[in-house]
């Protein structure tokens, strides 16, 4: 039968298409610090971008490039936004994740009353199907306007397990810890207050395993609350920061930090091949993090 154009006028905005649900879990995992938490869903011809966010000081990114997904057909015009829990997307997606095995996953949106629809498609006697009710998005969202700071920026790249455990470490002082970054000798230091006092220091001569990479012009220290910088690694999956993947952290105009973590949302490949620990660059998922300093939080 021809399709009538009623039936066109109804065609959804994205239908898609994940060979591996477990890439796409972890990386969403990375950004839900707490067990309710809302989520703000962002469709474009580039791909999907999810938005947290916490009081106005801390905000996070996830984003999934079109080159992720299998399948990609964007039909919408402009960029559809809506409101959605993270929690429930998370746990919603675990239910087509099975160990050992990529599951591959369709997501539509929008369904007849705006759901976010899941479905599996490579299953020969079962199909697992979801239905996830959205929200209209909130107008108002926080505007992180991350700048550089100079003419170049102040970044640095640590391994993301040792930026956990460090972060982790400095849970015992209190609320307050202190970012510095030194030109000479070139170094980064974590300092916690209140309790006691904590300090973690990565030279970056000495600690080329750990500090990977290192830029600074000229010496900068701010403090951030504790609870939003263990937001920026508490949750990032085991897997994950074994692969030893390193974090890039940006320290902006007016102390503004900037977090970023590389996730792999590839298929499972063959165990010579993993063990290379190489990705192609279009099967990763970006993870971005900003955080306000104490003095403008």
């Amino acid at each position: 039968m021809n399709s009538s154009p009623a039936i066109e006028q109804d065609a959804p905005d994205l239908v898609c298409q994940l060979d591996n649900v477990q890439g796409m879990v972890d990386a969403l995992t990375c950004v839900r610090w707490k067990r309710h938490q809302d989520a703000l869903v962002e469709l474009s011809e580039h791909g999907i971008v999810l938005i947290v966010e916490e009081s106005g000081c801390l905000q996070a990114k996830v984003y999934l490039q079109r080159e992720l997904f299998t399948k990609y057909e964007y039909g919408a015009e402009g960029r559809p936004r809506f409101g959605i829990s993270l929690g429930l997307l998370v746990d919603c997606l675990n239910t087509f994740s099975s160990p050992g095995h990529s599951n591959t996953i369709e997501i539509k949106y929008p369904g007849p009353d705006m759901e976010l629809l899941l479905k599996s498609v490579d299953t020969l006697n079962s199909c697992i199907y979801s239905e996830i009710r959205t929200r209209i998005p909130e107008t108002s969202e926080w505007d992180y306007n991350f700048e550089q700071a100079g003419t170049a920026p102040l970044t640095f790249t640590v391994k993301s397990a040792a930026l956990k455990e460090a972060i982790d470490d400095l849970e015992w002082p209190g609320s307050s810890v202190q970012i510095s970054l030194q030109k000479s000798p070139p170094c980064v230091t974590f300092r916690g207050e209140g309790h006691g006092d904590l300090q973690i220091d990565f030279m970056y001569y000495a600690n080329t395993d750990l500090l990977l990479a290192f830029h600074c012009d000229t010496e900068v220290s701010y403090g951030y609350k504790y609870k939003f910088l263990k937001a920026i690694t508490a949750n990032i999956p085991g897997n994950v920061a074994r692969e030893n993947r390193g974090s890039k952290l940006t320290i902006g105009r007016g102390g503004m930090l900037k977090v970023q973590h590389l996730v792999s949302v590839a298929k499972a490949l063959a165990p010579q091949v993993e063990s290379a620990g190489y990705q192609p660059p279009s099967r990763i998922a970006y993870i971005e993090f900003f955080v306000k300093p104490e003095e403008t939080a």
